[in-house]
């Protein structure tokens, strides 16, 4: 048997880099996280070849002095935390100072620093993981960091790096990623000795950072979202239902301003989002998580992309909670407050941040002053308005015959009298088109509603709201079913009774991997109730609840208001096509139909008129 010995330090710093640098954007992530901690204001990129040739990161910190350069580049040696208290509670994105030296290993490294006491600066060169002499070097305030020939010395990895355009775009997302979180830093990159972008320091909600980030339709099509409780704190932007995407490239989290990776988070905003969202597609999000650095720990990845909650279930539960009620408000005609204003309206005034306990979000359709629907008006927002009398002759119609809708008339369908002073979202039908589509004349232009959907939609929400008030029933079965299952999972049943009676299941346990189920949800009496079962035991291991027994209630009453909705080729007078529009205005989520098709589309008279190429 071979003897036992230590490592070479240069080999433990290679066997570190294997977990710290996986590729060039690993190297841009964590010098550019090092110069954040040092209150950079501004930092320079150079970039050749994807950054496998050359990796140049300036920055205007604070700088190290010249006697501390070879203890930054030392394995385990950091400023950042001294203690174990201070390892519990850390809020720097750097701590574990393995960076620096990992880095140096598998390179041909540079460190150039001054602090702005200091007459000049210093610079240390390492090459691959060999240390050299402190000597002097002019340079501004601020540390240069230059590393040359990545995994040069490590031919097995540098084989693994991808084209130099893949390379890039890995730098280029992180960078995103980092705009959105740190909107007060100016970013300058340039790649192959041509500038390729530059950030603009601005405020968090500015229309410039968002914008150049992820695109102006995310910022005209996203809502704001900023709710506290609990000591928690989520604020950001969601994407409306209908700018969804193919795959999960625009979902960023921060915890504490760190960019990380959670499954309980991504699954809490799946699940708000499971109601709104057609089939397949992904939700956009921008959310940042603030809470007690006690609360959360962060020393569970080498790069630092995962964090582990020490309230995991309350995390989950808090983010389901309020991205739910968020989107609850994404009724029909309401206009959406993310970072710029829609194209076709004026600007809404920007929400005040930090709102403990509130959803900064557009105020529900119907519920503002109309002096606030009249600020926002077209001329043929005003003229509407001014001739109600008009409008009053056009709609007189004989009397309803046994409208369909009758459900779902929440009040008379006739325009507003002399007295009122504001239009409607959705304003007023004008007419019927096909029997499929119902058209609206609002202040600002047509309005388009797909009527079986935004019927659906709007039984769809009562018969939840019906079933939310009598609770989930529990059927008794007359022969118990004997389910064989994992031990974790009749860990798990024993463990959550109380939460599966709430959904239903009467479930004791009967062996070290049996369960007897003696009772089961009454409306899901002819679904699977064992796969139920084993799916609900699986999510509240995982995530701590679970969504499937109202998810399977859900699409058994989503078929109901299918079918109960009003069918294509229906006839309808005008006062049943505004009394579907009023409700529209009423109904949670009535922008989406149950499956996540949109119900309604907006086209403003400006818009219009470029179809027809007026004022040109």
């Amino acid at each position: 048997m071979s003897a036992i010995r230590p490592l070479p330090e240069i080999l433990i710093n290679q066997i570190a880099a294997g977990e710290v640098v996986e590729r060039p954007a690993s190297v841009v992530k964590e010098l550019v996280e090092n110069a954040l901690d040092a209150g950079a204001t501004r930092v320079d990129i150079d970039l050749e070849e994807g950054g496998v040739r050359l990796i140049r990161i300036r920055d205007n910190g604070g700088g190290i002095a010249a006697e501390q350069l070879p203890l930054a580049v030392s394995r385990h040696a950091t400023s950042k935390i001294a203690s174990l208290d201070d390892l519990e509670s850390v809020a720097t994105l750097g701590f574990r100072g393995e960076a620096l030296p990992s880095i140096a290993s598998v390179s041909r490294f540079t460190l150039a620093s001054r602090q702005p006491q200091d007459e000049h600066g210093a610079a240390l060169q390492i090459e691959g993981g060999k240390i050299g002499d402190v000597a002097p070097r002019a340079h501004a305030p601020g540390t240069t960091v230059e590393v040359r020939e990545l995994f040069y010395n490590v031919p097995a990895r540098r084989k693994f790096l991808r084209a130099e355009r893949t390379e890039l775009g890995h730098i280029e997302e992180w960078l995103r990623s980092l705009a959105l979180a740190r909107p007060d830093v100016e970013l300058r990159v340039s790649h192959n000795g041509k500038p390729s972008r530059r950030y603009k320091p601005g405020d968090l909600y500015s229309d410039a950072r968002l914008g150049e980030t992820l695109g102006e339709d995310f910022a005209r099509q996203s809502l704001r979202v900023d709710h506290s409780a609990a000591g928690l704190r989520l604020h950001g932007w969601i994407a409306q239902p209908q700018y969804s995407r193919a795959s999960a490239d625009q979902q960023y989290l921060y915890v504490n301003g760190r960019p990380v990776r959670d499954r309980s988070v991504a699954h809490a905003v799946k699940m708000a989002y499971g109601d709104v969202l057609y089939h397949g597609r992904q939700p956009a999000y921008v959310l940042f998580l603030e809470l007690d650095p006690a609360r959360v720990d962060v020393n569970v990845h080498p790069a630092k992309h995962e964090v582990r909650f020490r309230d995991a279930r309350l995390i989950h539960d808090f983010v389901y909670r309020t991205l739910k009620d968020a989107l609850a408000e994404t009724r029909a005609g309401m206009e959406p407050t993310g970072g710029m204003p829609p194209a076709a309206a004026g600007a809404l005034p920007p929400p005040a941040g930090g709102q403990t306990g509130s959803y900064l979000l557009s105020r529900p359709a119907g519920s503002a002053g109309a002096g606030n629907w009249q600020a926002r008006q077209s001329p043929l927002g005003l003229q509407v308005a001014e001739a109600p009398s008009a409008y009053a002759a056009l709609y007189a119609a004989p009397a309803d015959t046994g409208t369909p809708l009758s459900a779902s008339n929440s009040g008379p369908g006739l325009p507003p009298t002399a007295a009122d002073s504001g239009v409607p979202p959705l304003g007023y039908a004008i007419a019927q088109l096909h029997g499929i589509y119902i058209l609206a004349e609002n202040a600002d232009g047509l309005i388009v509603v797909d009527m079986h959907a935004a019927h659906e939609r709007i039984g769809y929400e009562r018969l939840k709201t019906a079933h939310d008030g009598i609770g989930l029933h529990a059927q008794p079965l007359l022969v118990p079913i004997t389910l064989a299952v994992g031990e974790r999972d009749a860990d798990t049943a024993e463990r959550e009774a109380a939460t599966l009676s709430e959904l239903g299941f009467e479930v004791t346990r009967s062996g070290p991997g049996s369960l007897h189920v003696r009772s089961i949800p009454a409306l899901l009496a002819n679904a699977e109730p064992e796969g139920l079962l084993r799916d609900v035991l699986t999510d509240l291991r995982e995530h701590g609840q679970s969504r499937r027994v109202a998810s399977a209630r859900d699409e058994l009453l989503s078929t109901m208001a299918c079918h109960g909705a009003v069918r294509a080729n229906r006839r309808l007078t005008v006062p049943e096509m505004n009394a579907l529009l009023r409700d529209m205005e009423a109904t949670e989520r009535s922008g989406q139909c149950n499956h996540g098709r949109p119900t309604w589309a907006r086209f403003s008279l400006a818009e219009i008129d470029r179809w027809f190429l007026r004022g040109r």
